[in-house]
Protein backbone atom coordinates (compact mmCIF):
# COMPACT_ATOMS: atom_id res chain seq x y z
CA UNK A 1 0.00 0.00 0.00
CA UNK A 2 1.43 3.50 -0.96
CA UNK A 3 0.81 6.36 1.30
CA UNK A 4 1.84 9.90 0.57
CA UNK A 5 4.25 11.47 3.19
CA UNK A 6 2.26 14.02 4.21
CA UNK A 7 -1.99 14.67 4.45
CA UNK A 8 -3.92 17.55 5.31
CA UNK A 9 -7.03 17.32 7.43
CA UNK A 10 -9.80 19.42 7.72
CA UNK A 11 -11.37 20.07 10.49
CA UNK A 12 -15.18 19.80 10.52
CA UNK A 13 -16.40 19.36 14.19
CA UNK A 14 -17.30 22.96 15.01
CA UNK A 15 -20.10 23.04 11.96
CA UNK A 16 -20.66 19.72 10.77
CA UNK A 17 -19.95 17.70 14.01
CA UNK A 18 -22.28 20.12 16.16
CA UNK A 19 -25.26 21.22 13.99
CA UNK A 20 -26.76 18.30 14.49
CA UNK A 21 -26.70 18.26 18.50
CA UNK A 22 -29.13 18.07 19.96
CA UNK A 23 -27.87 20.41 23.51
CA UNK A 24 -27.38 23.40 23.36
CA UNK A 25 -23.54 24.89 22.98
CA UNK A 26 -23.53 27.94 24.15
CA UNK A 27 -21.47 30.65 21.82
CA UNK A 28 -18.72 30.79 24.62
CA UNK A 29 -18.26 27.36 24.60
CA UNK A 30 -18.33 27.10 20.29
CA UNK A 31 -15.45 29.97 20.62
CA UNK A 32 -13.36 27.83 23.47
CA UNK A 33 -13.44 24.49 21.35
CA UNK A 34 -12.39 26.10 18.27
CA UNK A 35 -9.50 27.69 20.04
CA UNK A 36 -8.59 24.28 21.27
CA UNK A 37 -8.65 23.02 17.86
CA UNK A 38 -6.35 26.03 16.53
CA UNK A 39 -4.02 25.46 19.68
CA UNK A 40 -3.67 21.53 18.28
CA UNK A 41 -2.56 22.54 15.21
CA UNK A 42 -5.36 22.72 12.58
CA UNK A 43 -4.55 24.37 9.55
CA UNK A 44 -8.13 24.06 8.38
CA UNK A 45 -11.40 24.38 10.45
CA UNK A 46 -14.66 24.39 9.30
CA UNK A 47 -16.14 27.12 11.92
CA UNK A 48 -19.72 27.38 11.22
CA UNK A 49 -22.67 27.68 8.54
CA UNK A 50 -24.69 30.93 7.71
CA UNK A 51 -27.83 28.66 6.89
CA UNK A 52 -31.26 29.65 8.29
CA UNK A 53 -31.62 29.50 12.15
CA UNK A 54 -34.93 28.06 11.47
CA UNK A 55 -33.70 24.65 9.79
CA UNK A 56 -30.33 24.65 11.79
CA UNK A 57 -30.28 26.37 15.25
CA UNK A 58 -27.36 25.63 16.18
CA UNK A 59 -25.70 27.31 13.86
CA UNK A 60 -27.31 30.86 14.59
CA UNK A 61 -24.23 32.48 16.29
CA UNK A 62 -22.22 32.77 13.25
CA UNK A 63 -20.93 35.50 13.06
CA UNK A 64 -20.31 36.05 16.87
CA UNK A 65 -18.32 32.56 16.61
CA UNK A 66 -16.49 34.39 14.09
CA UNK A 67 -16.09 37.27 16.15
CA UNK A 68 -15.05 35.86 19.18
CA UNK A 69 -12.05 32.72 17.85
CA UNK A 70 -8.55 33.20 17.90
CA UNK A 71 -7.21 33.26 14.28
CA UNK A 72 -3.80 31.91 14.39
CA UNK A 73 -1.35 33.15 11.12
CA UNK A 74 -1.90 30.38 8.26
CA UNK A 75 -5.11 28.91 9.32
CA UNK A 76 -7.77 28.45 7.08
CA UNK A 77 -11.13 29.37 8.90
CA UNK A 78 -14.89 28.56 7.18
CA UNK A 79 -18.18 28.72 6.79
CA UNK A 80 -21.10 26.57 5.00
CA UNK A 81 -23.17 29.31 2.37
CA UNK A 82 -25.95 28.35 0.85
CA UNK A 83 -26.99 30.84 -0.81
CA UNK A 84 -26.76 34.93 -1.70
CA UNK A 85 -28.29 35.79 1.33
CA UNK A 86 -25.04 33.80 3.79
CA UNK A 87 -22.89 34.68 1.61
CA UNK A 88 -23.61 38.57 2.64
CA UNK A 89 -23.52 37.43 6.33
CA UNK A 90 -20.61 35.41 5.94
CA UNK A 91 -18.53 38.58 3.80
CA UNK A 92 -19.67 40.56 7.06
CA UNK A 93 -18.14 38.72 9.41
CA UNK A 94 -15.03 38.38 8.09
CA UNK A 95 -14.93 35.19 6.53
CA UNK A 96 -12.44 34.39 3.83
CA UNK A 97 -13.04 30.82 2.39
CA UNK A 98 -16.76 29.34 2.04
CA UNK A 99 -18.03 25.81 1.09
CA UNK A 100 -21.31 24.77 -0.84
CA UNK A 101 -22.74 21.91 -1.00
CA UNK A 102 -24.17 19.66 -3.85
CA UNK A 103 -25.33 16.09 -3.73
CA UNK A 104 -25.36 13.80 -6.20
CA UNK A 105 -28.62 12.29 -5.23
CA UNK A 106 -31.32 14.08 -7.02
CA UNK A 107 -34.14 12.94 -4.41
CA UNK A 108 -31.62 13.87 -1.74
CA UNK A 109 -31.02 17.10 -3.15
CA UNK A 110 -34.78 17.67 -2.91
CA UNK A 111 -35.07 16.78 0.97
CA UNK A 112 -31.88 18.50 2.00
CA UNK A 113 -32.28 22.05 0.35
CA UNK A 114 -35.41 22.08 -1.21
CA UNK A 115 -33.95 22.19 -4.51
CA UNK A 116 -33.33 19.93 -7.23
CA UNK A 117 -29.45 19.63 -8.63
CA UNK A 118 -29.40 21.81 -11.31
CA UNK A 119 -31.55 24.50 -9.60
CA UNK A 120 -28.96 24.32 -6.69
CA UNK A 121 -26.31 24.72 -9.10
CA UNK A 122 -27.45 27.70 -10.72
CA UNK A 123 -27.76 29.14 -7.30
CA UNK A 124 -24.15 28.38 -6.39
CA UNK A 125 -23.17 29.85 -9.58
CA UNK A 126 -24.61 33.44 -8.31
CA UNK A 127 -22.85 32.46 -4.77
CA UNK A 128 -19.47 31.63 -6.80
CA UNK A 129 -19.52 34.14 -9.05
CA UNK A 130 -20.16 37.05 -5.90
CA UNK A 131 -17.12 34.85 -3.39
CA UNK A 132 -14.61 35.17 -6.09
CA UNK A 133 -15.16 38.37 -7.02
CA UNK A 134 -14.92 39.18 -3.23
CA UNK A 135 -11.50 37.57 -2.71
CA UNK A 136 -13.08 34.67 -1.21
CA UNK A 137 -11.91 30.92 -1.94
CA UNK A 138 -14.93 28.61 -2.59
CA UNK A 139 -14.47 24.39 -1.56
CA UNK A 140 -17.16 22.48 -2.86
CA UNK A 141 -18.83 19.51 -0.80
CA UNK A 142 -20.68 16.66 -3.16
CA UNK A 143 -22.81 14.38 -1.10
CA UNK A 144 -24.31 10.80 -1.19
CA UNK A 145 -21.39 9.84 -3.28
CA UNK A 146 -21.63 6.25 -2.04
CA UNK A 147 -24.95 5.88 -1.59
CA UNK A 148 -27.88 7.46 -0.34
CA UNK A 149 -30.80 7.03 1.64
CA UNK A 150 -33.77 7.28 -0.77
CA UNK A 151 -32.04 5.97 -3.87
CA UNK A 152 -29.43 4.20 -2.81
CA UNK A 153 -26.63 2.92 -5.35
CA UNK A 154 -25.27 6.24 -7.21
CA UNK A 155 -23.48 5.49 -10.20
CA UNK A 156 -19.67 6.57 -10.31
CA UNK A 157 -20.85 8.76 -13.44
CA UNK A 158 -23.23 10.84 -11.84
CA UNK A 159 -21.08 11.49 -8.87
CA UNK A 160 -18.16 12.90 -11.56
CA UNK A 161 -20.92 15.00 -13.69
CA UNK A 162 -21.62 16.65 -10.85
CA UNK A 163 -18.22 17.18 -9.17
CA UNK A 164 -16.96 18.72 -12.70
CA UNK A 165 -19.62 21.00 -12.91
CA UNK A 166 -18.58 22.29 -9.13
CA UNK A 167 -14.99 22.75 -10.91
CA UNK A 168 -16.85 24.61 -13.31
CA UNK A 169 -18.07 27.21 -10.55
CA UNK A 170 -14.66 27.64 -9.49
CA UNK A 171 -14.34 25.74 -6.60
CA UNK A 172 -10.25 24.81 -5.80
CA UNK A 173 -11.34 21.39 -4.16
CA UNK A 174 -14.17 18.74 -4.70
CA UNK A 175 -14.65 17.27 -1.09
CA UNK A 176 -16.53 13.56 -2.60
CA UNK A 177 -18.37 12.33 0.90
CA UNK A 178 -19.68 10.09 1.93
CA UNK A 179 -23.08 11.31 3.55
CA UNK A 180 -24.55 8.36 5.48
CA UNK A 181 -21.47 6.46 6.18
CA UNK A 182 -22.27 3.56 3.51
CA UNK A 183 -19.08 3.16 1.81
CA UNK A 184 -16.77 0.54 1.65
CA UNK A 185 -13.07 0.13 0.54
CA UNK A 186 -14.23 -1.66 -2.56
CA UNK A 187 -16.10 1.51 -4.04
CA UNK A 188 -13.47 4.27 -2.84
CA UNK A 189 -11.17 3.49 -6.03
CA UNK A 190 -14.24 3.17 -9.19
CA UNK A 191 -15.63 6.20 -7.96
CA UNK A 192 -11.99 8.24 -7.84
CA UNK A 193 -11.62 6.59 -10.79
CA UNK A 194 -15.03 8.43 -12.52
CA UNK A 195 -13.60 11.78 -10.71
CA UNK A 196 -10.39 11.81 -11.47
CA UNK A 197 -10.86 11.61 -15.11
CA UNK A 198 -12.80 15.27 -15.03
CA UNK A 199 -11.24 16.72 -11.79
CA UNK A 200 -7.33 16.59 -11.03
CA UNK A 201 -6.92 14.37 -8.22
CA UNK A 202 -4.85 17.42 -6.30
CA UNK A 203 -8.67 19.00 -6.53
CA UNK A 204 -9.87 16.09 -4.72
CA UNK A 205 -10.47 15.22 -0.86
CA UNK A 206 -12.75 12.53 0.48
CA UNK A 207 -15.45 12.78 3.64
CA UNK A 208 -16.16 10.03 5.33
CA UNK A 209 -18.62 9.21 8.12
CA UNK A 210 -18.18 5.68 10.04
CA UNK A 211 -21.56 4.21 10.62
CA UNK A 212 -20.78 1.25 9.53
CA UNK A 213 -17.34 1.36 11.11
CA UNK A 214 -15.55 1.45 7.40
CA UNK A 215 -14.28 4.95 7.70
CA UNK A 216 -10.96 4.22 8.17
CA UNK A 217 -10.35 1.37 5.71
CA UNK A 218 -12.14 3.69 3.06
CA UNK A 219 -9.37 6.23 4.17
CA UNK A 220 -6.51 3.83 3.61
CA UNK A 221 -8.08 2.95 0.19
CA UNK A 222 -8.04 6.61 -0.47
CA UNK A 223 -4.54 6.90 0.30
CA UNK A 224 -3.62 4.36 -1.42
CA UNK A 225 -4.90 6.09 -4.59
CA UNK A 226 -3.40 9.09 -3.86
CA UNK A 227 -5.67 11.37 -2.13
CA UNK A 228 -4.20 13.72 0.35
CA UNK A 229 -6.90 15.71 2.03
CA UNK A 230 -9.00 14.26 4.59
CA UNK A 231 -12.15 15.74 6.43
CA UNK A 232 -12.64 14.13 10.10
CA UNK A 233 -14.69 15.56 13.13
CA UNK A 234 -13.05 15.70 16.53
CA UNK A 235 -14.30 13.37 18.89
CA UNK A 236 -16.62 11.77 15.83
CA UNK A 237 -18.86 14.41 16.19
CA UNK A 238 -22.28 14.89 14.27
CA UNK A 239 -23.67 13.77 11.09
CA UNK A 240 -26.30 15.36 8.58
CA UNK A 241 -29.55 16.38 10.34
CA UNK A 242 -31.69 15.49 6.96
CA UNK A 243 -29.75 12.23 6.41
CA UNK A 244 -31.16 9.30 8.07
CA UNK A 245 -28.68 7.04 9.48
CA UNK A 246 -25.94 9.67 8.73
CA UNK A 247 -24.72 9.85 12.85
CA UNK A 248 -20.68 9.29 12.90
CA UNK A 249 -18.25 11.73 11.29
CA UNK A 250 -14.39 9.97 10.73
CA UNK A 251 -13.20 11.38 14.21
CA UNK A 252 -10.15 13.25 13.93
CA UNK A 253 -8.50 11.28 16.87
CA UNK A 254 -9.03 7.92 14.95
CA UNK A 255 -7.88 8.99 11.94
CA UNK A 256 -4.48 10.75 13.85
CA UNK A 257 -3.54 7.91 15.63
CA UNK A 258 -3.87 5.69 12.51
CA UNK A 259 -1.50 8.07 10.21
CA UNK A 260 0.63 8.76 13.25
CA UNK A 261 1.25 5.30 13.16
CA UNK A 262 1.98 4.84 9.52
CA UNK A 263 4.67 7.72 9.45
CA UNK A 264 1.97 10.38 8.17
CA UNK A 265 2.62 14.01 8.61
CA UNK A 266 -0.02 16.56 9.33
CA UNK A 267 0.97 18.71 11.63
CA UNK A 268 -1.79 18.45 13.86
CA UNK A 269 -1.51 16.89 17.50
CA UNK A 270 -3.45 13.86 18.56
CA UNK A 271 -2.97 14.76 22.74
CA UNK A 272 -4.13 18.10 22.10
CA UNK A 273 -7.24 17.38 19.74
CA UNK A 274 -8.43 15.31 22.26
CA UNK A 275 -8.57 17.37 24.97
CA UNK A 276 -10.67 19.65 22.77
CA UNK A 277 -13.39 16.40 22.18
CA UNK A 278 -13.45 16.08 25.92
CA UNK A 279 -14.03 19.69 26.33
CA UNK A 280 -16.98 19.96 24.17
CA UNK A 281 -17.87 16.58 25.05
CA UNK A 282 -18.64 17.53 28.78
CA UNK A 283 -21.40 19.71 27.46
CA UNK A 284 -22.83 17.24 25.39
CA UNK A 285 -25.78 14.41 26.59
CA UNK A 286 -23.67 11.63 25.56
CA UNK A 287 -20.49 10.70 25.05
CA UNK A 288 -18.31 10.75 21.88
CA UNK A 289 -17.84 7.91 19.36
CA UNK A 290 -14.17 8.32 18.96
CA UNK A 291 -12.49 5.09 19.64
CA UNK A 292 -9.25 6.31 20.52
CA UNK A 293 -11.21 8.74 22.99
CA UNK A 294 -13.10 6.33 24.70
CA UNK A 295 -9.70 4.13 24.75
CA UNK A 296 -7.79 6.78 26.51
CA UNK A 297 -10.35 8.02 28.53
CA UNK A 298 -9.75 8.00 32.49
Amino acid sequence: MRVPPRVAIVEVGPRDGLQNEASAITTADKIAFIDRLSDAGHHVIEVSAFVSPKWVPQMADAAEVFAGITRHAGVRYTALVPNRAGLTRAVAAGVTEIGIFAAASETFSQRNINQSIDASLATYAEVCREALAAGLAVRGYLSTCFGCPYEGVIAPSQVARVAARLLELGVFEVAISDTIGIAHPGQVAPVLDAVTAVVPLAQVALHFHDTRGTALANVLAGLDYGVTTFDSSAGGLGGCPFAPGAAGNLATEDLLYMLDGLGVETGVDLARVSSASRFIEARLVHRLPSRYLQATSP
